[in-house]
Order: C-alpha cells, then structure tokens, then sequence
C-alpha cells in the first residue's frame, strides 16, 4: 500500500475521494487520544441509541434521527466508545469527572457490556430469574460488540443492502460448545435451514473462484492468480511472480515434501512443530526460498489476525488445506486426533466438517437481536430467525423506565465495586459515564462483559495476581471494512469472488456470502448492488501475537479515516482495474469497522510453551469472581468464537446464582 505521505491529490481524485459517497461520521483516528478535559462534549448516554434515537432502517427517516446500522465512515471502536476508557487507562478520567452520582436504580443484575457475552448473561438471568430488573451497559452506540451490522440503501434495490462489521457466522456449529447450542436452540435458531438460505454453488456457477493476488508490497510484479477447478499446483505456481527456486520449491512443498525430522517419533515431531511458527518452519527447516515466505505471509491472517511470522507451525499441520500451509506430508504424522500443542480452536473443530454456510446477513449481530427484541417488548418487529434481517428496531425502546430489561449505548462503565467485604456483600455499585457526569447504579450482581484489559481499570477491590492475569489478555486488532459496489460485474469479468493479497494493507477482499433468508434477498445477478468485505489486520509482524497486537493497534490509533478510504479503492482497483472497475463510478459507500480491541487471543504455541497446553492457564485466575461480581466475556474461556462467549456467559450466571 502507498505510504500515507505519497497519497496527493492526484491520485485521490483518480480514485474517487472527492466523489460524493455515504461516508458520515468522518472521524480522524488520530481523536482517540484526546483525554477527558472536555468529558461533556463526548457523546454519552444523550446520543445515538438512546431516548430518542429512534431506528428504523427506511432511508426517508428524518436525518435527526440515528439508527446506527446506517451509520458508515469509522464505525467500531469510535474516538468516542474509546475516548473514556483510554483516559482512565492513562489515570486522568477522574481529575475531570467530579464526584459519583447516585441515580436512586437498584437492579437484580448489572451487566458491563452489550456484546454476544454480556447479552447473552442477561438472557441466560431471565431463564432462571424471571422477574428480574436487569440494566445492561455499553461505551458503544450499538448493540453486539464485535457483532455489528452494516446496512446500506442502494437507490436501484427494493430494499436495504445487509452487511456484517465483525462476527461473522456461526462457525462449525456441529462443535459448537453445549452452551452455545442450548442458546441456539432456546431463540429458534435451526442451523440447518442455512442449506436452504445460503445458495453454495452462486458463484461458482457464474464460474467465479478463490484467488490470490500477488501484490506490489510483496512482489516486483503484480499477478491475480485464480485457483480454478482442475487446476494442479504446479499450474497455478508457474503463474506466481516468484523467483525460479521458489517456484521449485512450491511444488515440492504443495506436491511430495521429503521427511524433515528423520528419526524422530510422532510425538517429537509434533513436539518439534510446535516450538517453531509456520515461517520458521519453512525458513530453517525446509530451508525454501524467501519467496516462499513473501507468498505464504498473509495465509492465516484473515482467521488469527496476524502472519505466518507468528502463526505456530503445529497449528499450520492441524489447518492444512488444498491451497494453504504445505509442507507437512513427507513427515507421516498422525492426522486421527488433534496434537496436544494445538490451539484449543484447531482441537475443538478437529472432526468438524461443516461447511462454512451458517451465516446471517448481518453476522452474528442476529442472535443479539434475537435476544433483546425477546427481553425488551417493542424493539423489534420480530425476533424469529427467518425474519430477525428485515425487522424494524426501535432504539427509543432500549431504556425506557418500565422495561424490565433496560439497555443503556454511549455509556461506559468507569467503576465496579462490592458494597463492603466481597465475602460478605449482599450488593455492588456500578458507575458509568453519561456524557456529563458520573452516575451510580446499584444491583444483587454484577456481569463484567467487557474486555479482560479494561477490568483492572474499573475493578479496583480486585488482587494484583487477578489484575496482572487480566492484563495478559491482549486482543488482536482487526478492521472489517464493508464496501457497497454499483454492480459486481468486473468480479464476474475476472471469475473470482474472493482474493487474497499477499502483503498490501487489506488481505481479504470477497463478495458477501450470498445468503436470502425471510424477505431478504441476495444479490444474485452481477448487474446488481453488492457489499464487498475487506479484511486489514494491524498486528505487526515478526512479533509474539500479543507485542505484535499492541504495536498494531498503537500504529492503527494514528491511522486517520481518509488514508484507510484511500487504500481501500486502490486495493480494489489494483484487483478489479482489469475487469472494467472504476472506483470513482463504482464505490457507493463504505463502513470501516475499526476493532483496535478485536480478537479475544488464544493460547498458541510456541508462544505460550510456558504454561500451554498443560497449565495454568492465565485466563482461569482471570475470570474469578470477586464477591457480587463476575466477569463473563470470550477473553475469560479464551477463544475469538461465539460460543465461547456465551459458555462464559453461562459459567457467569451460574456463579452468581448458585
């Protein structure tokens, strides 16, 4: 990608920047960093999402009015979602925030967080609960948390364009954790009609394929190479712009790899692969040439967040498909069970074969719908799983005095405390942040939903061994960017559907999933408005994935918008320039979803060989309950999955109900 200071006004205009698009809510990255000086102006519980922010998705709503699926520009976590946590993190939110507020709330529950963990808590409460109060909390000015939603309104369609800004889908569901499944089965979702909704052969009947394009970041040419049926490795390799040798050494990889640890068992084999990334393996082990790396380098990214520089060569074995991670054939390895060194994600779906089709239009953000329109009466139009997409949600319904689950947006919890001794505490008092002031709600219990990092900011009671546990849980950055295209006809021009950049700023661009569902209906014909999904992964190379994670997220916070719009069209003229693209024509919108907090991190060798795979594990001191509070969120199990968000979910209620 340009370096930032060669983007001139030129090239912006040849790409389009000065055209009229939906990109409101510009907001410079560079904003995050301000500080509480001026804590009234941030948006707080006043703004969108809250008493009066009434969404319902039709483009001739009043322009007053935020329904925050619309909203595009920066999306995510926002300057203003990240503004209050960053001070209190620095230690400067409480010389400007004045004295706590009581409010007079007393709730049965409080929960920090309104993502698939913290919303899932509260469903969960009800089950066994059925007349609690329960008020739900959020910095965000969205529902979900990761799982968000991206809805656009093409003039020439009859409805609104579905797109998803962070969880995808329901992820070999046929692993799924009991937790998982139970909630599934308990808000009527029946993964077996996505057979039906999701149309597997779409693209591939348009003769549209996966690719990788080999781009100028990596390579001294660029070159789209399309992995079309029938085509053998070697075929495609003598299509890469690699050097000779690499070229050779490809399809020795990919074709009949010698043995590389003669001698040794199967177990030291593993033993072996798991004290090495998949890099290391290829650079000092298969000894291949540095074209090899440059061509492999962005292979996991997409899935862990980070490069086959820091990706563990055990879990490359355990993910070994027919275009990725080659190499490990000549060793003989024992492929009926998972290694013991292997993430407990390659573990847990080792045996899973389900296809990769359980997916809403709007990602996972569905089961969060599913789940307030049930707790909070009026919100939605429907809460049934073949109607959930084209519901209408009220946000004017979130927080309303009579609900009996309320849910608060734009409000970040800044303090959570047991009322006296944690052993004995009958209550605890939460303190957020509305915009002006602090204010105190008081509950039976409280759910920390949030991130493990920011607990030891809000927590003070907790010990110093749980708050250095929690500290370890540093999540990776990642940014989903959801562009709407005029038409989708140079994609069908060069028959492809999904790419792969081997080392510019984004590394996945696709087609969306091509999914119709109740009223809603894919795009099914090229002539026809499309999203387009676009995958950037911050962390930086060469580094743990926790190092890595925080250099990447500082490098992203000083990223502004413009430079992101920028290699957004030019990424995806590079790719589709040949097929007749033109991003000043065909860019109608775009939504960056920024997730400097992104992926919750798992235990990966040969990282953790400290203490993984046999303990203990940092994230079992963690999560322990202090009194009235317990903290449920993907960073306490942990795993970037849904499921493992509602298993902490579950794990949490139980904790306080028993």
């Amino acid at each position: 990608m340009t370096d930032p200071q060669e983007i001139t006004p030129i090239k912006a205009r040849e790409l389009g920047m000065d055209r009229p698009i939906s990109r409101r809510d510009f907001f410079d990255g560079v904003a995050v960093t301000a500080g509480v000086a001026a804590l009234g102006a941030l948006a707080g519980c006043a703004g969108a999402g809250r008493p009066g922010a009434i969404g319902t998705g039709r483009p001739e709503a009043p322009p007053e009015i935020v329904y925050p699926p619309d909203l595009t520009g920066l999306q995510g976590n926002t300057p203003q979602a990240l503004s209050v946590p960053h001070a209190l993190r620095d230690g400067r939110f409480w010389d400007y925030a004045g004295a706590p507020e009581p409010t007079g709330e007393h709730y049965d529950l409080v929960v920090v967080g309104a993502g698939i963990s913290g919303v899932s808590a509260a469903h969960r409460w009800l089950e066994h609960a059925p007349d609690a109060r329960i008020l739900i909390l959020d910095n965000h000015d969205e529902l979900g948390g990761h799982a968000r939603r991206n809805e656009f309104h093409p003039q020439d369609r009859g409805g609104p364009l579905i797109g998803y800004g962070g969880s995808q889908s329901i992820e070999a569901p046929s692993a799924w954790t009991p937790e998982g499944k139970d909630l599934l089965d308990k808000i009527g979702v029946k993964v077996r009609r996505f057979e039906k909704y999701f149309d597997q052969k779409l693209y591939t009947d348009l003769k549209m394929y996966d690719s990788v394009f080999c781009d100028r970041e990596t390579f001294t040419r660029e070159k789209l190479v399309v992995f079309t049926p029938g085509k053998k490795a070697p075929e495609w390799i003598a299509e890469l712009p690699v050097a000779e040798q690499a070229r050779k050494d490809l399809i020795m990889l990919y074709g009949h790899p010698p043995d590389w640890f003669p001698g040794l068992s199967d177990r030291q084999k593993k033993r072996r692969l798991a004290g090495l990334t998949y890099a290391e393996f290829l650079r000092d082990v298969c000894k291949v040439h540095p074209d090899v790396l440059r061509y492999v380098r962005t292979m996991p990214n997409d899935e862990w967040g980070y490069g086959s520089d820091t990706f563990g060569a055990i879990d490359a074995w355990g993910s070994a498909g027919a275009h990725g991670y080659p190499g490990f054939r000549g060793l003989g390895l024992d492929r009926s069970e998972p290694s013991e060194y292997n993430s407990p994600s390659v573990i847990k779906q080792w045996k899973a074969d389900d296809p990769y089709i359980y997916h809403f239009p709007e990602g996972n953000q569905a089961l969060v719908r599913m789940m307030v329109g049930r707790m909070v009466p009026g919100f939605a139009t429907a809460t049934e799983m073949a109607d959930i997409s084209t519901a209408t949600f009220d946000y004017d319904r979130l927080d309303l005095p009579r609900n009996q689950v309320r849910v608060r947006l734009s409000c970040p919890v800044v303090s959570a405390a047991n009322d006296g001794d944690p052993a004995t505490a009958a209550t605890a008092t939460v303190g957020y942040f509305d915009g002006d002031r602090v204010r105190t709600v008081r509950a039976a219990g409280v759910i920390m939903a949030c991130w493990n990092m920011v607990i030891p900011y809000l927590v003070g009671e907790l010990p110093d061994e749980q708050k250095d546990a929690l500290r370890k849980a540093v999540k990776v950055p990642m940014l989903y960017s959801t562009v709407q295209l005029r038409n989708w006809e140079s994609w069908k021009r060069l028959g492809v559907h999904h790419t792969r950049f081997t080392g510019a700023y984004w590394c996945v661009a696709e087609l969306d999933y091509p999914v119709s569902i109740g009223d809603y209906r894919r795009p099914d014909t090229p002539d026809q408005p499309i999203n387009v999904h676009m995958i950037s992964t911050p962390a930086v190379p060469g580094m743990s994935p926790a190092d890595g994670s925080i250099a990447g997220r500082h490098n992203l916070i000083k990223t502004p918008y413009d430079y992101l719009e920028y290699s957004i069209r030019d990424q995806l003229t590079r790719l589709l320039g040949p097929g007749g693209f033109d991003p000043a024509r065909d860019i109608q919108a775009i939504t960056v979803n920024r997730w400097g907090h992104g992926y919750a991190p798992e235990y990966a060798t040969p990282w953790n060989l400290d203490f993984y795979p046999r303990g203990p594990f940092p994230a079992t001191l963690a999560r322990r309950r202090a009194g009235r509070i317990a903290i449920a969120n993907s960073d306490s199990v942990p795993a970037a999955y849904a499921d493992a968000a509602i298993t902490a979910a579950y794990r949490a209620v139980r904790e306080l109900q028993t």
